[in-house]
């Protein structure tokens, strides 16, 4: 057997996944405790979402998106997009049959603030669609150096659109930030 293969990035990508399902069955696992199954299914739904939306990384979605580029040759991009209308889906049902459920932790009640106010909260939304989308389609074109894809517009350019990208997403992501301490959300006032 050869040892390297133990540590090939496939199986890199799977131990990490396995350690991030384990933590989401964990959180839901005692949210179903504290409460009830259903209660802490939903609730941890919201929080993936809320991952997913209010954040501007493809975090919560690249939990999704990476390990399916790395096994089906899946863009992220294409996974990503489905990650989103997953998370939005969620909170349109929630918000719709399960309204309750935002207010059981200090995430969810955050989510709700920022869905349920437009302006100036769905700026949280935008950017953070724009950082994840940046990252995803970066992740995507490293991606594909690594497999020698599209090898010759990368040497051509001499990487020109990826620093452009770069600096893009930094500003986005200080944006971000900028916005989100100008709402003065505080999770205690989140009641």
């Amino acid at each position: 057997m050869n040892n390297g293969s133990k540590n090939s990035p496939k199986h890199q990508v799977l131990y990490k996944f396995i350690f991030v399902c384990v933590l989401l069955l964990a959180y839901f696992s005692y949210l179903s405790y504290e409460y009830d199954v259903l209660t802490g299914g939903i609730a941890s739904l919201i929080t993936w979402s809320f991952f997913v939306l209010c954040t501007p990384v493809a975090d919560a979605g690249f939990l999704i998106d990476f390990p399916l580029r790395l096994v089906f040759g899946i863009r992220m991009i294409i996974s990503e997009i489905v990650v989103w209308g997953v998370a939005i889906l969620i909170n349109v049902t929630a918000l719709a049959s399960f309204q309750e459920y935002y207010d059981l932790t200090p995430v969810t009640r955050l989510a709700y603030a920022i869905i349920t106010t437009p302006y100036p909260y769905w700026g949280v939304i935008v950017l953070s669609g724009i950082g994840t989308f940046m990252s995803i389609r970066f992740g995507d074109e490293l991606m594909d150096v690594i497999h020698h894809r599209d090898r010759d517009f990368f040497h051509k350019h001499n990487y020109k659109y990826e620093i452009l990208l770069i600096i893009f997403f930094i500003l986005v992501v200080m944006d971000y930030y900028e916005l989100t301490s100008s709402l003065h959300i505080e999770l205690s006032k989140l009641h």
